[in-house]
């Protein structure tokens, strides 16, 4: 973060770290004592909650904006789906063939970072979750690229770290899933979807809502590996229930290759959010 200040009141830093080297009493010992900011059983209260969902807003946006990043790729998948080089290994024979998005997802990226290095790094970013299979692949294909791109890591209870290819200046954590959420479509100008499991799925329904009630712009919202998406959702049944329109299933489309879904972003004409809901 920046260290230019405009304000002429002491710095935030000096205070906390003159806090630290008062006299040792019983005073200056007690919880109480403490500077709130720099407290963290403080900030760690229920009571809290709203700042912390404030300061991790935020935070990756102050840190996003240093870096002029403008807009983003976002990229969901499947941590499960390994690379290829270890499809041996795959817990499933579904996952084994399913490798093969993992290469699809390391050159789209690659496409959309050379494109975004023209921009000097600022528009279409690539931003994943930070994590492996598919994020990995996405953050690897960015790196080879010689550009930067986005990790939006989340604390789980089970062990984790960032996949080594993310830009480690912009690789965040978060412990609010809604507002890494956020953080993922505030600059999306596409929305790409690889085959993936309950995380995929929420990620990919919540942001197709907004498209379809009019919350967001529309943006190319590509889903990758059309046998898999329709084994596992039965599109056709929604508009024919009624429960969405006939024009919703026109929000996505489907693409197999790196290279067509960059056409179609490439080629893409803005559109508005919509004014209305079909059916409604």
């Amino acid at each position: 973060m920046t260290e230019d200040r405009q304000s002429p009141f002491r710095d935030a830093h000096l205070d906390r770290d003159t806090a630290e080297h008062v006299p040792d009493t019983p005073q200056t010992r007690s919880p109480a004592y403490r500077l709130a900011f720099a407290d963290e059983d403080f900030l760690c209260r229920d009571e809290l909650r709203p700042v912390r969902l404030q300061l991790e807003l935020l935070k990756p946006e102050l840190m996003l904006n240093e870096r002029g990043i403008e807009s983003t790729i976002v990229m969901f998948g499947g941590a499960r789906i390994p690379d290829p080089a270890n499809k041996a290994s795959a817990r499933t024979e579904t996952l084994a063939e399913l490798s093969r998005f993992y290469d699809e997802a390391q050159i789209f990226a690659r496409l959309m970072t050379e494109a975004s290095i023209q921009t000097g790094g600022r528009e279409n970013v690539v931003v994943t979750g930070g994590g492996p299979g598919v994020m990995e692949a996405g953050n690897r294909g960015a790196l080879e690229a010689g550009g930067h791109s986005i990790g939006l890591n989340i604390v789980l209870p089970h062990e984790q770290a960032p996949n080594p290819y993310v830009t480690p200046e912009l690789s965040f954590n978060f412990h609010y899933f809604a507002i890494r959420k956020m953080h993922f479509l505030m600059r999306a100008r596409a929305i790409c979807v690889f085959p993936g499991g309950f995380g995929t799925l929420d990620e990919m329904f919540e942001s197709l809502t907004l498209i379809q009630t009019g919350r967001m712009e529309r943006v190319p919202f590509l889903l990758f590996g059309r046998a898999f998406w329709e084994k596992v959702i039965n599109w056709e049944a929604l508009a024919d229930a009624g429960t969405i329109s006939a024009e919703d299933l026109d929000l996505f489309c489907f693409v197999e290759t790196a290279k067509e879904a960059a056409d179609i972003i490439h080629n893409w004409e803005p559109a508005p959010p919509r004014d209305s809901i079909p059916g409604r």
